[in-house]
């Protein structure tokens, strides 16, 4: 994908709550940087800065039961259902209070109708058979997985799109087409498009080149609807960015690439909606993460653990 100039996206002011959601995985995100920085975390960590929006659109529009399947790059996804970054920030450091006991770290959470892997086009043949749960038992639920357009070169992925067409299965494919798979440009991996490849099975496609929250609930709830009721599989590909590298110090864009993504980044344009509420809003949610970060770095590790 080529990412072209453009001015900071005219955005509708959210609510308050969509606003502090969004907020609340800018600054965990930004925190866990620092974190890194002053050599108080281990091991990596991949953000999803830029691309906070996503998840944000679509949690309204998942039931509480929907089974929704993240992946390596997945803070945003479960903050976004949870709203937990104690929870979170203690599992990644390992500490007591962690949402799967300090076990699965940054990747691989399990929390009720949740679960994120790091392995690549894992997730999908297993959504495909959540879906066929929820079918085979006649449950008004769906699967939603979540996977980057790198995902689109390991093969299980077009065999879970055959099966879920093929069965007529409840399941949602969300991507989130950042442009870029680790350190390669998508366009110099992939031949056609996501479009292309979900047709080219009868499934079910549409395309987000927005940041307006409402607009992308108003575009997908009936769409979804019909995944969930009419068991109609769905691709929707979200075309976005990302901010930051792959994991850390590992960005091999040209800084002016880097600089497009910026300018496209929903954090501006969110702001210009309404400039006093979103910075007493951000200042509270950074607020909270600073404290939230402070209680869970004094709790003890959890047995086992090394922070």
């Amino acid at each position: 994908m080529t990412i072209t100039a453009q001015a900071p996206p005219e955005l509708r002011a959210l609510d308050d709550e969509d606003l502090e959601s969004l907020l609340l995985v800018r600054h965990f995100e930004r925190k866990l940087l620092d974190l890194f920085a002053a050599g108080k975390l281990n091991g990596t960590t991949h953000t999803c800065l830029g691309q906070e929006y996503v998840p944000v659109s679509l949690n309204p529009l998942l039931a509480e039961d929907d089974f929704v399947f993240s992946n390596h790059r997945g803070h945003g996804h479960y903050l976004a259902r949870f709203a937990d970054p104690a929870g979170l920030l203690a599992e990644i450091t390992g500490r007591e209070g962690a949402v799967c006991g300090g076990v699965g770290g940054s990747q691989h959470i399990f929390r009720g109708s949740y679960l994120s892997t790091g392995i690549q086009g894992e997730s999908l043949p297993v959504a495909a058979g959540a879906a066929l749960h929820f079918k085979r038992n006649e449950l008004p639920l769906l699967a939603a997985v979540y996977i980057g357009d790198g995902t689109w070169g390991e093969g299980s992925v077009y065999e879970a799109l055959n099966i879920a067409q093929l069965w007529e299965l409840p399941l949602l494919v969300v991507v989130e087409n950042n442009g870029i798979s680790q350190t390669t440009p998508s366009a110099a991996n992939m031949a056609g498009t996501v479009r292309g490849r979900a047709e080219a099975f009868g499934v079910g496609y549409h395309r987000v080149t927005t940041h307006d929250i409402h607009r992308i609930r108003a575009e997908l709830a009936p769409e979804i609807e019909r995944v969930r009721h009419q068991h109609q599989p769905l691709v929707v590909e979200f075309e976005t960015v990302r901010l930051g590298p792959h994991s850390k110090g590992d960005d091999t864009r040209p800084a002016e690439v880097v600089e497009r993504a910026r300018q496209r980044d929903w954090y501006g344009g969110y702001r210009a909606a309404d400039p006093e509420r979103f910075d007493r809003h951000d200042h509270k949610v950074r607020e909270l993460i600073d404290l939230v970060a402070a209680d869970v770095l004094e709790r003890p590790l959890v047995s086992g653990g090394v922070a």
